[in-house]
């Protein structure tokens, strides 16, 4: 098996990451922040970026958990709240999500998983206009890539600094960051359900298919330099099929074209185009 190494220099990121929320949030003409706090590794370490680059102050997490949240998650939330002196502020959404699925019966967790999601969003981005707050994005590279997240929900934000690490590099970052250890050592988990971790739900060890997504997405390794790497054909298959499936995610909704420069196909405009 290739070894393969995701080891990063925990100061140069910081600093990479700072410096990108500090010259983002000014361009965007924001002073302070918002992220959902879940009481997971992902929104405690961008939270803790923020506060790093900000000040504490010009932070607030918001705690939105749904009927089937577990209740340990929010004492996780204020536990990192705690820790790194931001504001939390408590909105529930269980109500909500109720009234979508009102009438229905046998709702599947899916849907009940992505209707809390989006609504979650719809949250961050209503405080966002009322405090005049940029909502922070909180989704790692590795769900980013699997495509383990919901389409205007969790994988919405205005900027994410946090979406170039692996989950791997996630945890070794809050580390270092001197985060809470219960909150790097948990499971992964998006809190959708009862018992709900990530791992159990992707079918995937974070720890084995970063190392793959690294090699496929980072170094280009083709599928037989891969399988050469010492990865089984059918997981490397599985993986790729996994990324390939969820590209929509990672893009705009694709327009049509019928002009002679179409957005998002030939007409990319920069923030500071026409100056």
């Amino acid at each position: 098996m290739t070894r393969v190494d995701l080891t990063l220099d925990p100061e140069l990121v910081v600093e990479i990451l700072t410096t990108f929320l500090r010259d983002q949030v000014t361009k965007k003409g924001y002073a302070d922040v918002v992220l959902g706090l879940s009481g997971g590794v992902d929104s405690a370490l961008g939270a803790a970026l923020c506060a790093r680059t900000l000040g504490a102050g010009h932070v607030t997490g918001l705690a939105m958990p749904a009927e089937q949240s577990d209740p340990q998650s929010l004492a996780d939330a204020r536990l990192v709240a705690e820790s790194l002196g931001i504001k939390l502020v408590l909105e529930p959404i269980g109500d909500i999500v109720e009234t979508i699925f009102a009438g229905e019966r046998d709702v599947d967790q899916v849907r009940i998983g992505n209707a809390a999601a989006r609504v979650r969003m719809i949250r961050l981005f209503d405080y966002s206009q009322k405090h005049h707050a940029l909502v922070i994005g909180t989704s790692n590279k590795t769900e980013i890539l699997l495509g383990y997240g919901t389409w205007y929900g969790d994988l919405a934000s205005s900027i994410n600094p946090i979406g170039d690490l692996y989950k791997t590099q996630v945890w070794h970052l809050a580390a270092h960051l001197g985060l809470p250890e219960r909150i790097i050592d948990k499971p992964a988990s998006a809190d959708l359900w009862p018992g709900q971790t990530d791992e159990a739900e992707l079918g995937l060890k974070y720890a084995d298919v970063d190392r793959l997504l690294y090699l496929m997405v980072d170094r280009d390794y083709s599928f037989a330099d891969l399988v050469e790497a010492g990865f089984a054909p059918d997981y490397v298959r599985a993986v790729f099929d996994r990324v390939m499936a969820s590209q929509f995610k990672r893009s705009l909704p694709t327009i049509a074209k019928v002009g002679m420069r179409t957005v998002g196909i030939d007409f990319h405009m920069t923030r500071d185009w026409g100056k």
